[in-house]
């Protein structure tokens, strides 16, 4: 008998071994109708996916898997990245197929082949995917012999496979997928036949060196994306294209921020608006720092190897760090800013009552990534960090976080962003310091959380091998996530760079040292904020918060003292004098996303008073000057949009 308990605690027993599918039919009909795999575990171990195929041949916990289950949404993306390769080799015989993993929303295959896939390729290999769901093929693995493997891929050309396989350890037993004609190789699980694959759409071709060296061929990526339900699908897209309508590098151009150009890859040149905008954002961090017991600090940009070398950057990093030479010395120019905080601990002996030291910078970072990752100002070569360095005892971890925790939250509601989720990364396999550090570690990590109220997962041996950690991530107006800020836990460094303080007992004890950061890259941050609020800033970071347009040229006078005095009041504030009709003036400023446009006639020349529009051309009527700067001010305090209440 094998007895397979389900997750609601009720079991089944079956007279002998038995699949996950007849496991999930003996359920019921729509179960089995709609069963993808099955996770099972024995003696209470973590549990792996499985086919539903497989066979159970003791006594085990099984939780069948539907496209309902986040499990389930990966396995039909896997599974269609396979669907994708098998209506390529399809159409196009001599292409060579390559590897094919699941992504964020979706997947994507590479394929070597001899002409560039066009979009009427892709629009054919689309169609064919759809026939070869229509045929409701049945996909099975099967396990080879790993020579065996290499040799039969290398029978039907299909070299880049058959290195592959080459590389994996002969006594590792290989597994294909066979679904009609076409078979890969794959670790699985897939779903049980083509015809679960319904929702899908191929995006877009893009180069891809072959195993990610830029010295191997250029091979060609297609994308895709696969859902559960044609809603879900849809939605999707929508998001994509309010995304596009909110590209930063797009909005960038328009409000004249900023621009990149060929000269310098992965850098920014800030135009005088866009660097009006980084300095509110830098401003605000300022205060942040100053009102939360930060003692703001700036380290070299550059420093000696042997440094790097200490700190295991150079060991673990170096094909991203830029580095120069003087007078026969190597420098690194710094990826990141901690090891020149460690140096100004270290320039001095501290007490026990000093701790906790936190340190902040805006430490200007370079990182020499490849040309093919650069994205706009979500991946650059030169950024800034808020970063901070915070130095205290063990016994201080838990309040410490706590207390960042906190102003996390408070930072990123203050810019708009009220849903934040929560991820603790655990002890790695791999490791450094006590069972007892580790735990302590983590437990304040969970408490800074759990006083708070957050809801938080917890990744499982994702920490870092010196300490865990947390990862902060932002939801943005139309659903993206984007994380940013991460407290770190770090026993290692302090010690490699000799960092001390001395304890009641007068003894030198090695402090623990928090990495933190809440924006993260200035960079990023602020193109994540242009696509939060498509450009149309709140009065508090917009780079220009009024203008001031004359009806015509005989009241330009009354328009440039009004403007004088709005800036004389420290707003951001400017006059349009020009002799254009005030109806197109008013729309290149709505254009510009400008939070209020003042117009300026005779009657308002007359009774010292502006009339005032709201961005979105909302018509608030006209009043005095000083009415308008008061509901100017408010909205700079509350930090809220123009024209709400």
């Amino acid at each position: 008998m094998v007895q397979i308990t389900l997750p609601d605690g009720s079991q089944r027993e079956f007279p002998g071994p038995v699949s996950v599918n007849d496991v999930a039919y003996s359920i019921g009909t729509g179960l089995g109708k709609a069963a993808l795999a099955g996770r099972v575990s024995f003696d209470n171990d973590e549990g792996k996916l499985v086919d539903t195929s497989y066979v159970i041949e003791r006594d085990a916990k099984l939780a069948i898997v539907t496209a309902k289950d986040a499990d389930g949404l990966d396995l039909i993306r896997h599974s269609t990245a396979h669907l994708l390769a098998y209506a390529v080799k399809s159409l196009f015989p001599d292409a060579q197929v390559t590897i094919g993993p699941v992504i964020d929303n979706g997947f994507y295959y590479d394929f070597s082949y001899k002409r560039p896939f066009t979009p009427d390729d892709l629009a054919a290999i689309e169609k064919k995917m759809a026939e070869l769901v229509r045929k409701d093929e049945t996909v099975t693995r099967e396990e080879w012999l790993r020579d065996d493997a290499v040799a039969f891929f290398k029978s039907i050309g299909e070299t880049y496979k058959a290195e592959i396989i080459a590389s994996i350890p002969s006594n590792e037993p290989i597994s294909l997928y066979r679904e009609g004609d076409f078979i890969d190789l794959c670790r699985g699980p897939h779903v049980p036949s083509t015809g679960k694959l319904k929702v899908f759409k191929l995006m877009k071709v893009a180069g891809a060196y072959w195993r990610g060296d830029s010295n191997n061929e250029m091979l060609q990526r297609i994308y895709g994306t696969a859902w559960a339900t044609k809603d879900d699908q849809q939605a999707y897209l929508t998001m994509l294209e309010e995304a596009e309508k909110r590209d930063h590098r797009k909005l960038g151009r328009e409000l004249g921020l900023f621009h990149f150009q060929d000269e310098a890859p992965g850098l920014i040149f800030w135009h005088p608006k866009g660097w009006t905008l980084w300095q509110q954002v830098e401003q605000y961090m300022r205060g942040v720092y100053r009102d939360n017991g930060y003692q703001e600090i700036k380290a070299p940009q550059i420093l000696d190897l042997s440094l790097w070398k200490k700190t295991g950057h150079w060991d673990n990093y170096s094909e991203n760090m830029f580095t120069t030479e003087s007078e026969n010395r190597v420098y690194g120019l710094k990826p990141m800013n901690c090891p020149g905080h460690v140096q100004i601990f270290n320039a001095g002996l501290h007490s026990y009552r000093e701790l906790p030291i936190r340190y902040g910078e805006f430490g200007q970072c370079h990182r020499n990534e490849p040309s093919g990752s650069l994205h706009g100002m979500m991946r650059v070569r030169g950024f800034t960090q808020d970063d901070g360095h915070i130095f205290c005892t063990e016994d201080q971890l838990q309040d410490e976080c706590a207390a960042f925790t906190a102003l996390l939250q408070k930072v990123y509601a203050d810019f708009g962003f009220t849903e934040i989720l929560y991820k603790v990364a655990t002890r790695p396999e791999k490791r450094i310091g006590s069972d007892e550090v580790w735990d302590k570690a983590e437990q304040a990590l969970m408490e800074s959380l759990n006083r708070t109220g957050c809801q938080y997962e917890v990744s499982e041996g994702d920490g870092a091998f010196y300490g865990p950690k947390i990862e902060y991530t932002l939801k943005d107006a139309i659903g993206r996530h984007w994380q940013c800020g991460t407290i770190q836990v770090d026993f290692s460094m302090p010690a490699r760079l000799g960092a001390e303080y001395v304890d009641a007992s007068d003894q030198r004890r090695t402090p623990v040292m928090l990495h933190r950061a809440i924006l993260g890259s200035f960079e990023r941050f602020i193109g994540i904020l242009i696509e939060n609020h498509a450009g149309a800033m709140p009065p508090w970071l917009a780079p220009e918060q009024v203008v001031v347009c004359c009806i015509s040229e005989n009241f330009a006078d009354y328009a440039a003292e009004i403007a004088q005095q709005l800036k004389k009041q420290g707003f951001r504030a400017s006059a349009d004098l020009r002799g254009e009709k005030i109806t197109r003036k008013i729309r290149e400023h709505s254009m510009q996303k400008i939070p209020y446009i003042l117009v300026v006639g005779e009657k308002e020349r007359d009774n010292g008073t502006v009339a005032v529009r709201s961005r979105g051309n909302v018509d608030l009527g006209v009043m005095p000057l000083s009415d308008f700067a008061q509901r100017l001010q408010e909205d700079i305090t509350s930090r809220r949009q123009a024209g709400q209440e």
